[in-house]
């Protein structure tokens, strides 16, 4: 489950300026920075900010949650899946309906990450989850040994 450098760096770098839009507005209110003005961003542009991030959030809270427990977490692999597919789905089925451009192209992006996903879902089951997962963490533990040196 390597989203984490994936999803959660893409929400973390739209949170950063999105906390900061209003002094950034501010600041290119100043006629010193007036040639940056049509580098601002529009309020249909944060609109579709924060609905991404929305869309991603649920998504960070799995992958941390995984990262942060120091315990086994094999067991919690097919329930995060799930979780993570079905929040996908409710995503895809909300923008499904909607026929503006921006929102067409996020139900995409979001089908494609969802069939990625759900490829590597296919592969964790019950009775095969102990094989593929096993060969994720020592594939992490190898790549971790050259951090030792």
């Amino acid at each position: 489950m390597d989203v984490k450098t994936q999803w959660n760096w893409t929400l973390e770098l739209l949170e950063r300026p999105y906390q900061l839009r209003e002094f950034t507005h501010k600041w290119l209110k100043n006629s010193k920075y007036s040639n940056y003005r049509p580098l601002f961003t529009t309020q249909d542009e944060w609109t579709i900010c924060k609905y991404v991030m929305e869309v991603l959030r649920p998504i960070q809270y799995w992958t941390l949650w995984m990262s942060k427990t120091h315990t086994v977490t094999l067991h919690h692999v097919i329930t995060v899946y799930n979780d993570i597919l079905d929040h996908m789905d409710g995503v895809m089925q909300v923008l499904a309906k909607e026929k503006t451009h921006w929102k067409e192209d996020l139900y995409f992006t979001v089908k494609v990450a969802r069939q990625k996903l759900f490829k590597l879902h296919a592969d964790i089951t019950p009775t095969t989850s102990l094989l593929p997962i096993s060969m994720h963490i020592c594939h992490s533990f190898r790549n971790l040994q050259s951090f030792r040196k």
